[in-house]
């Protein structure tokens, strides 16, 4: 992995923002990641479709989609993997974050 990108996307990943991105119904810039305070751990990851890239905003354009990534989480997701999963109970979207210290018993949330 690049060191100096922030976040690298799995096929499986990005095949399923793109799918999530065409369903939308609108026209999208990208997906928007961050970090917020929740869960026993601290703080949990965040995904929304973005209408507009800010100005603070770092860009990660990959396998054909666009990454903004909030000013305020780049510095815990530095070098994190997203990765999708699919598995009999649940399926979703899974960070592989090398910065994270630990992380609660139901996988909610992290800590840095």
């Amino acid at each position: 992995m690049d060191m100096k990108t922030p976040i690298t996307l799995t096929d499986a990943a990005a095949e399923r923002v793109q799918a999530m991105l065409a369903k939308r119904g609108k026209p999208s810039v990208g997906i928007r990641i961050g970090v917020r305070t929740k869960g026993c751990s601290g703080m949990s990851y965040t995904l929304e479709f973005a209408d507009e890239k800010s100005q603070f905003d770092e860009v990660v354009e990959q396998k054909g989609i666009t990454l903004l990534i909030d000013p305020k989480a780049a510095m815990f997701i530095f070098g994190t993997e997203m990765d999708w999963v699919e598995e009999k109970m649940q399926s979703g979207f899974v960070f592989r974050n090398p910065n994270e210290k630990g992380r609660c018993g139901c996988g909610e949330s992290f800590h840095v």
